[in-house]
């Protein structure tokens, strides 16, 4: 039985600020953006190629058996992957966000991050992992599936 990651709630203060900052300025494809049931409004966001989405919701940890609800800003090295950083950087920069210049620790691929915070503070990482020009995530899981 396969089980994928396909969705992370995160905590926000308010909604459409989170949802316009993430649709606006960092990129993401807005999938959802209603109440889904009495008194529980949610917003899923895509980044693109990704298939993993962001949840926002004023109601969504009221379903989960947590100890604690998580405050907003609370979550820190969330992380998304690009084939080239410079690309992704001039875009975001583009679309207004503000975006540390990229830092490559070491040559190596995968070794090189730029980062950026969202209206709450949740602290997100992006990684250059060049790899992913030539074989997106998709392929490669297909080819592990395989073996």
């Amino acid at each position: 039985m396969d089980f994928t990651l396909e969705v992370i709630p995160l905590p926000v203060s308010d909604i459409d600020r989170a949802r316009d900052f993430y649709r606006d300025k960092v990129g993401f494809h807005v999938d959802i953006d209603q109440e889904v049931m009495p008194g529980m409004r949610i917003v899923q966001l895509t980044p693109p190629g990704s298939g993993c989405s962001i949840a926002l919701g004023d109601s969504i940890w009221e379903l989960t058996k947590g100890a604690t609800t998580p405050e907003p800003g609370s979550y820190q090295g969330l992380q998304l992957c690009v084939a080239d950083i410079k690309a992704a950087h001039a875009e975001l920069v583009e679309r207004g966000l503000e975006v540390s210049e990229p830092v490559q620790y070491s040559p190596d691929d995968g070794a090189t991050f730029m980062y950026f915070t969202d209206p709450d503070g949740n602290g997100w990482s992006i990684q250059e992992y060049r790899q992913r020009a030539t074989k997106p995530l998709h392929t490669l899981l297909a080819e592990l599936a395989g073996e």
